[in-house]
């Protein structure tokens, strides 16, 4: 039987912290009841002092490994996407890949933002189809609450922190990956963005002073980009894979904000599908949504053999990332 490209096994890691809505209306200056109709938000994790993004990457990817059944040797690559890596240099996977014992790996980071998961996920199916019996470790993590500003109430009651990991490999036809979508449209590359820190705007005091390396976002250009361009490239991998939208079973996507998935579900057409949603007790953990979202779903027993799962970040860049998988039971 031939062998497809698919997910083995799923893993996250949620920091220990739960922050109340009420805790973030104190400090930006709205009320919690504001929070929570505008977001469908109610609670969020933030990471202890002493985490930082590869602890939470680490952490997702000992869970996947663990479901998977595999020692962290027999991973031939580990791909982290993160926009909020420890440090600007190394490269977050190369401190993941040392903290797992993942020698034989050949490790990269990519930053897409919050399509960043689905990207990785595109290029392991890639790597691993190449060389048959190889295997990927694909992990999206960020660590948000180190770059809000909290006097920016629009920002700074959404993101929170999060890792959410897959272990991809063969699997069995009908299984895997059946397509993926990806998309990028630079022109808009200011609606997100962290202004200071990079070689445009190297870090000074006077950089630091303004606020620049705080995170920033036009949340109402972020809604229209996402409410035009979202729903024809979902239909665009629908068409190309020949499956239509009204057939999925499962849409996990990127947990930007709850009203927002409302209107792109309606958008898209996808009636049928069981839409999870884990930021109301989350919020938008970046890179991190798509995959925590799925193995929430995955280990709740929601995915069964056989079912039609669509992935979609959508975020920073501007980009959209899709993926639509037939879901293989372990």
């Amino acid at each position: 039987m031939a062998e497809q490209i698919g997910i083995l096994a799923t893993g996250s890691y949620l920091p220990k912290e739960e922050v109340s809505n009420e805790e973030v209306a104190a400090l930006t200056g709205v009320t919690a009841e504001w929070i929570e109709r505008k977001t469908q938000i109610r609670s969020r994790r933030y990471a202890a002092g002493d985490e930082a993004t590869s602890d939470l990457a680490t952490k997702a990817a000992r869970n996947a490994l663990e479901q998977a059944g595999l020692e962290a040797d027999r991973i031939d690559y580990l791909i982290v996407s993160t926009s909020t890596g420890d440090f600007p240099q190394p490269p977050t996977s190369y401190l993941v890949q040392d903290a797992l014992g993942a020698d034989r790996a050949a490790c990269f980071d990519v930053n897409v933002v919050c399509s960043g998961f689905v990207y990785a996920l595109a290029l392991a199916r890639s790597l691993v189809s190449v060389t048959p019996g190889t295997r990927a470790l694909v992990i999206g993590a960020d660590l948000y609450s180190r770059i809000l500003d909290f006097t920016d109430h629009r920002t700074a009651v959404l993101f929170a922190d999060g890792a959410g990991a897959a272990v991809v490999g063969s699997v069995p036809e009908p299984y895997g990956i059946l397509g993926v979508d990806l998309a990028s449209r630079g022109d808009a590359h200011g609606l997100i963005r962290v202004e200071a820190g990079g070689s445009r705007l190297p870090a000074s005091a006077e950089t630091v002073a303004q606020g620049r390396h705080f995170f920033r976002m036009d949340g109402r250009g972020v809604r229209d980009f996402v409410a035009e361009y979202v729903p024809p490239a979902l239909a665009s991998l629908s068409a190309r894979v020949g499956v239509p939208l009204d057939r999925v079973d499962h849409f996990v996507p990127h947990q930007a904000n709850g009203v927002m998935l409302t209107e792109v579900v309606e958008r898209a057409g996808l009636v049928n599908a069981v839409t999870h949603r884990t930021l109301r007790q989350y919020g938008n953990v970046g890179s991190a949504s798509v995959p925590v979202a799925l193995d929430e779903a995955n280990r709740t027993g929601a995915l069964a053999d056989g079912d039609l799962v669509l992935l979609a970040g959508f975020g920073g860049g501007m980009s959209i990332g899709s993926a639509l998988l037939r879901w293989r039971a372990a």
